[in-house]
C-alpha cells in the first residue's frame, strides 16, 4: 500500500518481493528436481508470478546449482526474476559464495544475518548483500563495524547492500548501542551515514521477463 511504501522509502517502485525457503530449505537432499520444477520454477514463470520478484534463499547453494545445470540439460532458462541467494554468517560459510557464482541466473544475492564475525568475501557476480544481526534470545553481539566495512566493499565493486538491522545487541566502537528497537531494525535510531538499503537496478523495473519453462 502507499502507506506502506511511505513507512519503507526503499521500496519505491519496486515489484513486489517475495521469499523462498527463507523458514526453511527446499533443496534438501530428499527434495527431487522434478518437484523444485513443478513447485517453484512453474509458479515464477506463471502468468501471475512474473509480476514479482522471488528470492530463493538456500544453505545448499552447491545443490542449487546442481538444479540450474539439470535444467539447462532440459533446456529451460533460469527464470531472470528468479535471485538465488545463500547464507553466509561467518568465514567459515565464504564457500558458499563460490558454489551459488555457479547457479546459471541473471542475479544473485547474499543474505549476511546474523553476521557473527568479520568477513572476507569475493563478490564478484554478486549482485545484493543483505546484512543484519540476531535478533532472537541466543543472538550474538553485532559489531557496526563488519557492515560498515562491508558496504565500503559493496560501494567500491558497485554490488547493492542493504542493513537490514543491528540486531539485539549490536556494538559500535567496542560499546553497546542502547536503541529502542529490540532488533535494531529502525533507521531512525542509526546515523544517516549508516542508512543505506539498496536493491540491484534491475528491481526497479515495473516487470520482469521470466524465462520459458518449456
Amino acid at each position: 500500500t502507499e502507506q506502506e511504501v511511505e513507512d519503507k522509502p526503499w521500496l519505491t517502485g519496486l515489484p513486489r518481493l517475495i521469499f523462498i525457503s527463507d523458514m526453511g530449505d527446499a533443496l534438501s537432499n530428499g527434495v527431487p528436481f522434478d518437484f523444485l520444477m513443478e513447485e517453484i520454477i512453474g509458479n515464477v514463470v506463471s502468468e501471475a508470478g512474473r509480476r514479482h520478484i522471488w528470492l530463493w534463499l538456500s544453505k545448499r547453494p552447491g545443490r542449487m546449482a546442481e538444479f540450474g545445470e539439470w535444467l539447462q540439460w532440459r533446456r529451460i532458462g533460469w527464470p531472470a526474476n528468479l535471485v538465488p541467494m545463500t547464507t553466509v554468517t561467518g568465514q567459515r560459510f565464504a564457500h558458499r559464495v563460490d558454489q551459488l557464482r555457479r547457479v546459471p541466473s541473471p542475479l544473485k544475492g547474499l543474505s549476511l544475518e546474523p553476521l557473527s564475525e568479520p568477513v572476507s568475501l569475493d563478490l564478484r557476480g554478486i549482485d545484493w548483500t543483505i546484512v543484519g544481526g540476531g535478533s532472537d534470545v541466543l543472538a550474538e553481539p553485532f559489531h557496526t563495524e563488519w557492515a560498515l566495512a562491508l558496504e565500503r566493499q559493496c560501494k567500491s565493486e558497485g554490488v547493492a547492500f542493504f542493513l537490514k538491522q543491528l540486531g539485539k545487541h549490536p556494538f559500535h566502537r567496542g560499546k553497546p548501542l542502547e536503541l529502542d528497537d529490540q532488533h535494531g531494525g529502525n533507521w531512525n535510531e542509526w546515523p544517516k551515514e549508516w542508512r543505506v538499503r539498496e536493491f540491484p537496478t534491475s528491481f526497479r523495473r515495473a516487470t520482469l521477463i521470466a524465462s520459458p519453462a518449456a
